[in-house]
């Protein structure tokens, strides 16, 4: 049974048993305490906590996931894998444990003609928490089940929490035995790999607190409504119902392995370490194409990063299977093909998705080959000295370059040398700690969403700011501290729900409105105003006058010019955006942006530098654009008209059944967009373009100034330029080739005064070879020269010092203060070397004094730190080192 017929299959039963079927989310989550999408039932949790009410009493879906936490298990177990589908039904206050199990039952063991998935009994088995005898009964009842195959099982197993206060209850899990050629006897109780769970049946329906661990808190009582909440690994049925040994075998990824192994001239099954890593590409290379698709680009944080490093796991491993170019052209399609049937944007979107993960490995490749380098020197130095490559490079390799360690191993292994792993192992230690730290920080920094779930249930806030910047709604409630309050006095900081507002949420990368909130006997400023959770707004105010309290009627009165600001702002990012398309063409994607009054920053999807004569005319085509004084129009029709009309949704955008759609000159701007605008173009004012970046190897961002703010812009500029053709006394048409000119004698005058200090340090190697002074085998040179130009000149004399030497065994080491930082120089003669003399050993040494760190050969080496003050101590300790 094909993985996508499984699918269907489930959304058909649960549909004919009266669910909503609701689309797969995004793998984005809305969950600000989560990167992505990790489990079926996360876009549901508002409903499910009862923050927001249900907008039906039951629903399915087959949801994408991602989960990154067990990333080196991948490929080595039979069901670890980055992206996969969670098949899930939920009840929302509706039907409750007997349903449940009686719904899953029937699903799982009714024949395939019937529309079941065709599970023969006497391979199942079921777990339950060990205190739910209601449970344990209803399984009786319902299936066909022996006694001795459900088992009770306890709090860490079987019973189902988030972790904080709040919902929580028991769950039963449902295991297909593999057989005994696959583990031991004994059921899921065991916890073997022959059983393999294939649904969680959770039953929501206690409200806890005080929660000290997974398997310690108090139950304070039943939850007014109780949930079901359920999920069936669809890649693990699908694995079952195929007949294969694991999950990357599937129709789904297993063609993605087979044109790896290939590419690679490898065959699937000869060799467990090549069955790894083919496994690997073939998981990350979905989990790649799926994130793509959903908007994610790499990156060096977050989401990004997470993609980052699977795409670079896939050209990593292709090399450790012998293959050293591009493959990505090669496995993406493949991919492509595999998921379009059940995402069909995969393949619509596949030219932005493949230019983005192409271009992300070719600059890894290139990276690699630099880390490459990094590594042969190392490996050439630990082969010199008889040692291992030091364990902080091979840190610096993974951390700085994408290395894993098993790359580092294998080509130190195959050069004969050892890498000391255990200083690689504490480095890695100490990352993991400084990441635990920073998520246990970020998890504290979080609101407790709990606090507006009353809230929410008032309904939903009425923003009215698209047509009124001034509208009375009613206080619904007042949180301070995370808690609810009464009433918030003068000088406190207090979150406000209001029936009704004008003020605009932060949201689709504009900014927050400014203002006002104003009632009888009260006043507060507006310092910001969010979405914490769907359909609630939220206005973060210090109360500057009065008492505010619940139930009272307050005015929202928008900050009339910030707005004005913000909406030039904001229709300028569509223009911009628009203008970028014509210039670059279609595939120059918005990728993020950032709005406020007089600013606006946009990302779109580009992977070259963009020229001055390209910045100028996507400047200029949006100031005429400006200029023709486009009528800007909104309306809200179906998500499904908005497309059909080529109203551009935006990548890692979320949007509902009603969207709201903004025409800036008809058709040549289209977007989905909910934010505020102008009602023509040449409400703008001006468009400045100040900045064009990189914000990743497919990624480029442009920032300009927008309306009154491009002026002042323009006019400062204009004083400056004024200021100097006053001061060089040239006319403005010359200014240019006048700084040119100044700033090439500057250049020569600089060169000459480098080229004296050289000639006055070259006079000092009479000086210095008088005071060479005999340490063990060799004849060393070691003086501080004090304050100097630059490292190179210490290079420089350091190297004529040494040509003095001759065939002597000898030795350089100079020092001086660069700049405010300390350098030091040595270098050595052939005979010195062969005497044991090290150059890299010796920076090294005086390094460690000075507070830093150096490195280089054994003929030249240099080092530095940044104290100064320790040039002698540090020169000292260089010459106990060549005694000793």
């Amino acid at each position: 049974m094909q993985t996508a017929e499984i699918h269907r299959r489930w959304l058909d039963f649960f549909e004919k048993k009266g669910h909503s079927v609701v689309p797969s989310a995004s793998l984005i989550s809305d969950d600000p305490s989560l990167m992505f999408t990790v489990a079926g039932m996360v876009p549901f949790v508002p409903y499910l906590s009862g923050i927001v009410p249900a907008p039906f009493p039951r629903a399915t879906s087959v949801q994408k996931c991602i989960r990154t936490n067990d990333i080196e298990e991948v490929g080595k177990t039979p069901r670890h894998g980055t992206f996969f589908q969670m098949c899930g039904n939920f009840s929302f206050g509706d039907y409750f444990k007997e349903d449940a199990i009686r719904f899953a039952w029937e699903l799982l063991t009714s024949s395939e003609a019937d529309g079941g998935l065709g599970f023969d009994a006497k391979d199942l088995w079921v777990t339950v928490y060990e205190e739910d005898d209601e449970a344990l009964a209803l399984w009786q009842q319902h299936s066909t089940l022996p006694d001795e195959r459900i088992q009770k099982l306890g709090k860490d197993t079987n019973y189902w929490s988030t972790g904080q206060p709040g919902p929580a209850g028991p769950c039963s899990e449902i295991f297909f035995d593999l057989g005994p050629e696959y583990g031991i006897d004994g059921g899921p109780a065991t916890d073997d790999d022959r059983y393999v769970e294939i649904w969680n049946l959770v039953f929501m329906q206690y409200q806890i607190t005080n929660v000290r661990s997974k398997v310690d808190f108090d139950i304070v009582g039943e939850l007014p409504k109780k949930n079901i909440d359920t999920g069936m690994g669809l890649e693990r049925v699908a694995f079952i119902k195929q007949g294969v040994q694991n999950m990357y075998e599937i129709d789904q990824v297993r063609p993605v392995l087979d044109r790896a192994a290939q590419i690679a001239g490898k065959t699937y099954g000869a060799d467990h370490t090549d069955d790894v890593r083919l496994r690997v590409i073939a998981d990350h290379v979905r989990s790649g194409l799926m994130l793509i698709a959903d908007g994610v680009t790499p990156s060096n944080e977050g989401r990004g990063y997470i993609l980052r490093r699977l795409l670079r796991r896939v050209t990593l491993s292709m090399r450790l299977l012998g293959v050293e170019g591009p493959s990505f052209a090669e496995l993406f399609p493949v991919s492509r093909d595999a998921m379009a049937g059940g995402y069909p944007a995969v393949a619509n979107d596949f030219d932005f998705i493949s230019r983005v993960a192409y271009a992300e490995e070719k600059t890894f490749l290139r990276t690699l080959a630099s880390g490459i380098q990094i590594l042969d020197t190392a490996v050439d130095a630990a082969k010199s000295a008889s040692s291992s490559v030091p364990g902080d490079t091979a840190f610096l390799l993974h951390d700085t370059h994408g290395f894993p360690i098993e790359l580092t191993l294998e080509i130190a292994e195959e050069a004969g040398v050892p890498v000391d792993a255990e200083v690689f192992s504490s480095l890695m230690q100490e990352q993991r700690d400084r990441a635990k730290a920073d998520a246990k920080a970020k998890k504290g920094q979080r609101a407790d969403l709990s606090v507006y779930k009353e809230l929410r249930g008032l309904g939903e806030t009425l923003f009215t700011g698209y047509d009124e910047l001034v509208h009375e709604g009613k206080v619904l409630g007042i949180v301070v501290d995370g808690a609810p309050v009464r009433e918030a006095r003068e000088g406190d900081v207090a979150e406000l729900v209001l029936s009704e507002t004008a003020l605009f949420a932060e949201s689709g990368g504009q900014d927050s409105d400014q203002g006002l909130i104003v009632g009888d006997g009260f006043e507060a400023e507006v310092l910001d105003v969010q979405k914490p959770v769907p359909g609630l707004i939220v206005h973060t105010v210090k109360v500057t006058i009065g008492t505010i309290g619940v139930d009272a009627r307050a005015e929202t009165r928008v900050d009339a010019e910030y707005r004005r600001g913000a909406t030039q702002a904001h229709s300028g990012t569509h223009i911009v955006h628009a203008a970028l398309r014509e210039v670059l063409g279609q595939g120059a994607h918005q990728a993020g942006s950032y709005n406020k009054a007089g600013y606006l920053r946009l990302d779109f999807t580009h992977s070259e530098a963009l020229s001055t004569e390209t910045k100028s005319e996507i400047e200029e085509i949006s100031n005429l654009a400006i200029r023709s004084d486009f009528e800007v129009v909104t309306r809200e029709m179906a998500l499904d008209d908005a497309k059909a009309l080529g109203a551009m949704a935006l990548f890692g955008e979320k949007y509902g059944d009603r969207v709201r759609v903004v025409d800036i000159g008809g058709p040549w701007s289209r977007e989905l967009c909910a934010g505020t605008h102008v009602a023509s173009s040449s409400e703008i004012g001006m468009i400045n373009l100040i900045s064009e970046s990189s914000v990743g190897s497919t990624n480029r961002r442009v920032e300009s100034l927008v309306g009154i703010e491009a002026f002042r812009n323009f006019a400062a500029e204009r004083a400056i330029v004024q200021q100097l053709t006053g001061g060089l006394k040239v006319p403005r048409t010359e200014l240019v080739s006048k700084v040119q000119d100044l700033g090439s004698q500057l250049r020569a005058a600089e060169k000459k005064i480098a080229a004296l200090e050289a000639e006055k340090l070259s006079q000092r190697v009479p000086q210095l070879l008088a005071n060479a002074e005999q340490l063990g085998s060799v004849r060393a040179v070691i003086a501080s020269l004090g304050s100097v130009g630059s490292a190179d000149d210490i290079r420089g004399l350091a190297l004529r010092v040494r040509e003095q030497l001759g065939a002597e065994a000898g030795v350089v080491v100079l020092a001086g203060d660069a700049a405010g930082k300390p350098v030091v120089i040595a270098a050595t003669t052939p005979a010195g070397r062969d005497a044991g003399a090290k150059a890299g050993a010796l920076v090294r040494v005086g390094a460690q004094v000075l507070g830093g760190g150096g490195g280089g050969k054994d003929d030249l080496a240099q080092g530095g730190g940044t104290d100064v003050s320790q040039i002698d101590a540090a020169l000292a300790e260089i010459r106990r080192s060549l005694v000793g």
